[in-house]
């Protein structure tokens, strides 16, 4: 049956860039949440404040202080489904050439980006809005582009050509955050227990995925979200951002904001990784909140295992007292559960988990 992946003239959308630009005073209607999804805008937090662990990756270069990294990450991930880190390898000149190019690609005429929009969650390139804007009952104040980046000399003659150095800067950031997910996995592994070079092939041809987001100046950001709450699918997720608005869901149930970090980065934990560690680390629940004088942009670096290979619990990590508690899955059911679902009505992780008792709504 033909699948048509470009927008339709019902399904052509304003950018949420082009609300803004505008000037609008009051958010369309189609982007009001009911009130209790609505943020509750709060005080900031102290500048002492962090919602997750920042660890220090320099000390992985000192074989005595190795292991405190190690479980420093254990902690981190047991406690709280992610953490910052801080010399990470990866320098300041990439991450913010990455970000202005960004910034360009957003600031475009909307004719150029809409060339690579698509309905289709599959498409390996897609400009779009929202999160699925065809199934999303509520919009989401964002506008973003994706694009398959492993291995980059397969997909980088898809990504777009303007801005001109985009394919140059954001390729130079792929590369180098994919040695990053290369190094954090081993860490991760030896944390569970596991030999460093568990998987190793499999985490190396896995799938990489770039989310470029913008979330624009919102003028009532009480009544929005750039994104619902939700739980990435894969193993880990990299972000990269210039302004605060990322929130994770505390351990008290409380929504809890993440500082940016000058040169850090946030590594979530998503729902592969949760399988494979058979429960003992969660994957994170996180948001996007707005602001009405700033507009954000993240750089979220998604990587799983490659798009069909399926994941099920380390065979190490199950035992009488830690029976297999997950079915497996893989990157390609995740895209037909997102294709099909509206992912405020359920997480993709509760399909996967055996104990049907153990399923509570996005924990």
């Amino acid at each position: 049956m033909a699948d048509n992946t470009h927008p339709t003239a019902d399904q052509y959308f304003t950018s949420t860039m082009t609300l803004a630009k505008m000037g609008i005073s009051s958010v369309p209607e189609s982007y009001i949440l009911p009130p209790a999804d609505r943020p509750t805008l709060e005080q900031p937090p102290p500048p002492s404040f962090s919602a997750l662990p920042v660890i220090d990756l320099s000390s992985l270069e000192n074989p005595v202080l190795q292991s405190q990294v190690i479980e420093q990450v254990q902690v981190a991930c047991k406690e709280f489904g992610g953490f910052q880190v801080i010399n990470h390898g990866i320098h300041v000149s990439l991450t913010d050439e990455a970000l202005d190019v960004a910034a360009e690609f957003f600031e475009m005429p909307n004719d150029i980006k809409m060339r690579l929009a698509s309905t289709n969650v599959h498409e390996p390139v897609r400009y779009g809005t929202s999160l699925n804007q065809v199934k999303d009952k509520v919009q989401y104040w964002r506008d973003f582009i994706k694009h398959y980046s492993n291995p980059i000399s397969t997909w980088i003659d898809l990504w777009p050509s303007e801005p001109p150095t985009y394919k140059k800067k954001m390729g130079n950031y792929a590369k180098a955050v994919l040695l990053l997910h290369t190094k954090l996995m081993q860490i991760i592994f030896e944390s569970l227990g596991l030999r460093s070079d568990y998987l190793q092939n499999d985490v190396e041809q896995g799938s990489q995925v770039l989310a470029v987001n913008c979330y624009p100046a919102c003028p009532e950001p009480n009544l929005a979200l750039g994104l619902p709450r939700h739980s990435d699918y894969g193993l880990l997720t990299i972000i990269l951002q210039n302004q605060e608005g990322l929130e994770v869901m505390g351990n008290n149930e409380k929504w809890q904001p993440v500082t940016v970090i000058n040169e850090a980065l946030v590594v979530q934990l998503g729902d592969q990784m949760e399988v494979l560690s058979n429960g003992r680390y969660k994957s994170i629940v996180h948001r996007a909140t707005l602001n009405s004088e700033k507009k954000r942009l993240s750089i979220a670096s998604l990587h799983s295992l490659a798009i069909n290979k399926k994941i099920a619990p380390a065979p190490d990590l199950v035992d009488e007292g830690h029976p297999s508690s997950y079915k497996e899955g893989s990157f390609e059911d995740f895209l037909k559960f997102l294709s099909d679902n509206d992912i405020l009505e359920g997480r993709y992780i509760d399909t996967l988990r055996q104990n049907s008792d153990s399923v509570s709504e996005a924990k």
